[in-house]
């Protein structure tokens, strides 16, 4: 069954590259960041890894848990880690996840039912294992990106969208093509333009469905 917005998450337990977790008790209530990846030692992936490792003070500021995921084990995970904080010149400091049997692949509907890994495979047998996955407290899916091999993420548009998340679930609000924070909002639909005025003070009414406003302080 595919995993959609707004559903809640799978629990799973699973070793990883700081020891064992029980998923939904890790995540604890916070915002996270699950993001997957076909195998260890592989280029892009190492440049994404990277990438996230030199973002930890941007993942506290919003309070935001990061884990990271490949279909290779610990042992494995711990090798590369020495590669990805030497090119990164940056510490690992979230744990990645051992997959080795494909359980939270299928689970988050990145591989299908039938997948299993052969002998002597390539990353081309784990392909699509390059997914993100944001999640919000309430343990939902907020949104989701799957991306090809040869493509690396933006991890500056995984922020972008957390912020966007974060702020629309937090105000009551929706946001624009392209928003970033201090931009102006969009009111719902939903929102009554009494409502509206009441909530958000003065507000541009631009079609009587598209409405913007500052970004509510409080």
């Amino acid at each position: 069954m595919s995993l959609r917005i707004n559903d809640l998450v799978p629990d799973f337990e699973a070793d990883t590259s700081q020891g064992a977790i029980r998923f939904h008790e890790w995540l604890d209530g916070k915002w996270a960041i699950l993001f997957s990846h076909p195998k260890d030692f592989t280029p892009v992936c190492t440049t994404e890894f990277g990438a996230v490792a030199k973002l930890r003070d941007e993942w506290e500021k919003r309070d935001t848990k990061v884990i990271g995921i490949s279909v290779d084990g610990v042992e494995e995970h711990k090798g590369w880690i020495k590669d990805i904080e030497s090119f990164a010149s940056s510490d690992v400091g979230f744990p990645i996840i051992a997959d080795e049997d494909l359980k939270v692949a299928k689970l988050f509907d990145m591989l299908p039912a039938e997948a299993y890994l052969p002998d002597g495979r390539t990353p081309a047998d784990s392909a699509t294992v390059r997914s993100v996955f944001i999640i919000g407290p309430d343990k939902q899916l907020k949104l989701s990106m799957t991306y090809p091999m040869n493509v690396g993420r933006n991890f500056a548009e995984v922020l972008r969208a957390l912020d966007a998340l974060q702020t629309a679930n937090g105000k009551g609000v929706a946001t624009p093509a392209d928003w970033t924070v201090g931009e102006d909002v969009i009111i719902p639909p939903t929102v009554s333009d009494e409502d509206a005025k009441a909530k958000f003070g003065e507000f541009e009414t631009v079609f009587p469905y598209l409405r913007r406003t500052k970004l509510p302080q409080q």
